[in-house]
């Protein structure tokens, strides 16, 4: 976890001087040409600048500019900062019109101050990309990969993200039966595939692997799965290289890296930068326009769950979120304080239930503070649904793909649920059911999928879920 660890501290870095950044350029155009600002904007510059701060990192947060890619052209960099700034300002624009009703000079100031702050912040992100270069030539920030089987395509695949040391791949070297032809001293062979299958038995890799390239015979088609279902159960991503001059007939879906054709296990469209950008400003609105609508109802609720069960009106609890990292979850308190909170799951005649507790449940009001989660980008409307920590150890080691659901962030409802798989999982085949699900919507995302959940969740509700309790 030390890569991921190394990025959400560059993540936050480059957050800190995007904000610095945001408040200069807007405190430059308000002090050169305060004829064409709103005189509400002068006049309250700290509430604008919040609003402006609160709606940039909204969309910041969906679409990571600089982390995530190992290679990055300018042509990316334009149209990922278009994809941020742009309905940022749209959504500041409407947000602040509708808080001033104040029209004067609203339309050139949000023109000037869109395109002002997006050429800053392409800027910033050039020079941003340059020191994230310098890190990853230093050795720093990297993300490691294996190799497995001798092939020469691995050689390939080796040289061209080895070419640029910027890019930062650090190869551990490979598992083979015979040396790779050709390789250079600093791809090193780690030893047989035995050792590798030895390795996999008893799960004891000694250092983090975060990239799984394979090249071996489509005979081998027992040790290729083998070595999937590892890297499912310990989120790695896979990668199957085409022997060259060979064809493989396994599940395997082509991706493209670099200017190579591999084949990964796992079809993931949320991978796109269009994609989640789609999704995640679904996830804006339609969190923000749902925390709107419950507010006037919070008192009614908190007093209700205070009289009938003393305690927080709020129930926190550790779930399992994206890549596998532990996030806190958000809940209407439905139950009385107990001791098994965090291990046992909710039955329908559950005495831990109290009658409020019990009618929230049946009716998803429980569920409605985790439109907070969804707004913090901790999940989404629409995924897989967050499980306890003890659940996720449990059936990890039970479930063959259980964590491959973990590649998604984790919603307040999903395919899994509008299709029965909901509530208590007193048997291993209704998990296993779940999970299934779980990786259909993972494989097959579109926007219009999770609009379909939305629509199908909320008649489910109106109309009464058996399952719901």
């Amino acid at each position: 976890m030390m890569t991921e660890d190394k990025n959400a501290v560059i993540k936050w870095v480059v957050f800190l001087f995007d904000a610095i950044t945001l408040v200069c350029t807007t405190s430059l155009l308000v002090w050169i040409v305060p004829q064409h600002c709103p005189q509400s904007v002068i006049n309250h510059v700290p509430i604008a600048f919040t609003l402006l701060l609160v709606t940039f990192f909204l969309f910041s947060f969906s679409s990571p500019l600089v982390i995530h890619n190992r290679v990055v052209t300018f042509s990316q960099i334009i149209r990922r900062n278009l994809m941020v700034v742009v309905p940022a300002q749209a959504v500041f624009a409407l947000l602040w019109h509708m808080m001033t009703r104040n029209s004067n000079n609203e339309m050139l100031f949000n023109l000037l101050h869109c395109m002002v702050l997006f050429v800053a912040i392409v800027v910033a992100r050039l020079v941003e990309r340059e020191i994230l270069k310098a890190l990853r030539a230093s050795g720093r920030n990297t993300r490691s990969v294996l190799f497995v089987g001798s092939d020469p395509a691995n050689l390939r695949v080796y040289n061209d993200i080895m070419l640029d040391a910027t890019t930062g791949y650090r190869v551990l070297g490979y598992y083979s039966n015979d040396t790779i032809e050709g390789a250079p001293a600093t791809l090193k062979k780690l030893g047989d595939r035995s050792c590798l299958r030895e390795l996999i038995a008893n799960d004891d890799m000694s250092v983090r692997v975060d990239e799984i390239y394979c090249s071996l015979s489509h005979d081998e088609e027992e040790e290729i799965t083998r070595l999937m279902r590892y890297c499912n159960k310990h989120v790695i991503r896979f990668f199957y290289v085409p022997r060259i001059q060979h064809n493989i007939k396994l599940s395997l879906k082509p991706q493209i890296v670099g200017g190579n054709v591999l084949y990964t296990n796992l079809h993931e469209p949320l991978t796109y930068i269009g994609n989640r950008f789609a999704k995640r400003s679904f996830d804006v609105f339609f969190s923000i326009a749902a925390l709107i609508c419950m507010l006037p109802f919070v008192p009614f609720i908190a007093y209700r769950i205070k009289k009938q069960s003393p305690g927080p009106v709020f129930f926190k609890q550790k779930r399992s979120g994206v890549n596998g990292e532990e996030f806190v979850c958000y809940k209407f308190r439905s139950m009385r304080p107990n001791d098994e909170a965090d291990t046992l799951q909710a039955t329908e005649d559950d005495e831990r239930k109290f009658p409020f507790g019990d009618f929230m449940r049946h009716t998803n009001i429980d569920e409605l503070p985790q439109f907070y989660n969804v707004l913090k980008g901790d999940m989404s409307i629409v995924g897989p649904r967050p499980h306890m920590l003890y659940h996720t150890e449990v059936y990890s080691s039970l479930i063959d793909k259980y964590m491959v659901r973990h590649f998604a962030k984790p919603g307040i409802t999903g395919l899994a649920q509008i299709s029965g798989y909901r509530g208590e999982t007193s048997e291993l085949s209704l998990m296993e059911g779940r999970i299934k699900k779980d990786i259909e919507y993972i494989e097959n995302w579109t926007i219009w999928l999770d609009i379909r959940i939305c629509f199908k969740t909320l008649k489910m509700t109106l109309l009464g879920d058996k399952m719901a309790f």
